[in-house]
């Protein structure tokens, strides 16, 4: 009898474990797809989480995190408060019309400038709160130092940093996963294998509000913010076979360097057993289709990590201010970055010094990033230590190629670009002053004109004297043959 009800708790606590969610929220259906290697399936169950009981408990694991009435006022006082370095707006509703607020940090909020834009969201899943509460903490902690620290004074006046403590405020509100209609935030965006949710009308208005932003505010980088796991994750996140295997994007390098700035940053993520480095690809940690990460690269110019900064999904809030300090370095180093590593630059016309709006490649790297719009400003984050060929280029001119070595720091490279030269312009002359207001093409054709004329005058002048030299040769030949008639 011992045995038999021994056998039944391990089936169900075995049939338990494998109906458990995932940190990113995993595939629910085929588990290890591609391998038989038991130690594999073993290491990747363990990245299951088991799925919190709504019905037990939901009141007590909240109580000393922020309600949503708490966050909104900690931002708009937050906005008050530090109201000449930053700015508060709202991107759009939840399913239940909590506004998607978002605090922008800069010495020039709300102005364009020639500068990169970082943006970090927190709470994208509902049951993962420890992001909405430390990204209030970083706000406040640049507020209050950005004039003594260098680092904050660094990321104040050279970034326009925006915070967008919580996408998904209905989700925590029901202390669940997904939003107000149960959906996963981060199963929702367009997918570069597969086909999700094509319309964007049918998408969840927290998925409309982060695509909208985008089409807004060109950012050069970000980081969402999750809990479940201990691990910085970058792209790809899926694959197109949904086997779980390493799918390297074109700046896999790059992305690399960036997870391992925020995990060398922090207090043990560098440290893990499970993650070397600290670091994941997502499809090879596992795939998942229809996230925000891959969407934001390939649709948005934007370099997106994945950050899990909590093995446990809801703390006890008692635990915040050491999640904080064991995370405080690493967003603040993510956002830095920006300036402190990389090529920058703007690109201009040679013809008037206007800005062009052009892209910038890197031979080798199969992925193109625009400049801004207003200033032609450009921000390519690049791994360090390396030598590049960087192109710009834009319609209507010719390309300009030029060979950088990155160190360890940013690098400054502007471009001029001339204007590529038609055949009819090269029928142009230099315009004389005497021909003011004229084309060059419209003073050689004058000219040609005048020749002509000058030309016609002589002959028709050389036409008028033979004619007449004629008519006198005439007239003397009859008046000869006249006298001769008389004669006779």
């Amino acid at each position: 009898m011992k045995l038999l009800f021994s056998l039944l708790f391990f089936s169900l606590a075995f049939s338990s474990f494998l109906s458990s969610s995932v940190a990113r929220g995993g595939e629910r259906t085929s588990l290890c797809s591609g391998t038989n290697n038991v130690s594999s399936y073993v290491n990747y169950a363990r990245r299951f989480l088991v799925e919190d009981d709504q019905s037990q408990g939901s009141v007590d694991k909240a109580r000393g995190y922020l309600t949503n009435s708490d966050l909104e006022k900690a931002v708009k006082e937050f906005g008050e408060r530090c109201s000449s370095i930053s700015r508060i707006y709202s991107i759009g509703k939840s399913v239940n019309g909590f506004p998607l607020w978002v605090i922008e940090i800069s010495d020039k909020p709300g102005a364009e400038e020639p500068e990169p834009a970082f943006k970090y969201i927190g709470n994208v899943h509902g049951d993962e709160p420890v992001g909405r509460e430390l990204l209030i903490h970083l706000a406040n902690w640049i507020c209050d130092n950005y004039l003594k620290d260098p680092l904050a004074r660094l990321i104040v006046e050279n970034v326009h940093l925006h915070i967008l403590p919580s996408m998904n405020p209905d989700g925590f509100s029901l202390r669940r996963r997904g939003n107000a209609n149960n959906v996963d935030l981060n199963r929702d965006f367009p997918d570069q294998f597969f086909p999700l949710n094509g319309d964007i009308n049918s998408r969840q208005p927290e998925t409309r509000a982060i695509m909208n932003w985008l089409g807004e505010i060109h950012f050069t980088a970000s980081a969402s913010l999750h809990g479940g796991a201990l691990v910085a994750n970058y792209p790809w996140d899926g694959t197109g076979d949904k086997r779980r295997n390493y799918y390297a994007c074109p700046d896999d390098d790059t992305f690399r360097f960036m997870a391992s700035i925020y995990s060398r940053s922090h207090h043990n993520m560098s440290l893990s057993t499970e993650f070397p480095g600290g670091i994941t690809n997502g499809a090879s940690w596992y795939p998942i289709y229809g996230g925000m990460q891959d969407w934001n690269y390939i649709h948005a110019g934007c370099f997106e990590l994945t950050l899990e900064i909590s093995d446990n999904k809801w703390p006890n809030a008692d635990e915040l201010p050491v999640l904080w300090e064991y995370n405080k370095m690493s967003l603040l180093n993510l956002v830095a970055s920006l300036v402190k590593t990389g090529v920058h630059g703007r690109i201009f016309s040679s013809d008037g010094g206007r800005p062009l709006p052009g892209s910038i490649m890197i031979k080798g790297i199969n992925y193109t990033i625009k400049a801004g719009s207003l200033f032609a400003d450009y921000h390519r984050l690049l791994n360090p230590a390396e030598r590049y060929e960087v192109v710009a280029s834009m319609p209507g001119y010719k390309s300009k190629t030029t060979w950088i070595v990155l160190g360890e720091s940013a690098m400054s490279v502007d471009f001029i670009l001339d204007p590529e030269v038609t055949a009819m312009e090269n029928l142009r002359i230099i315009c004389d002053c005497s021909y003011c207001g004229k084309s060059k093409l419209e003073n050689l054709w004058g000219f040609h004109l005048e020749f002509y004329y000058i030309i016609l005058i002589t002959i028709l002048v050389f036409l008028c004297v033979l004619l007449i030299w004629r008519m006198r040769l005439n007239f003397l030949n009859h008046r000869q043959s006249t006298k001769k008639s008389s004669q006779v």
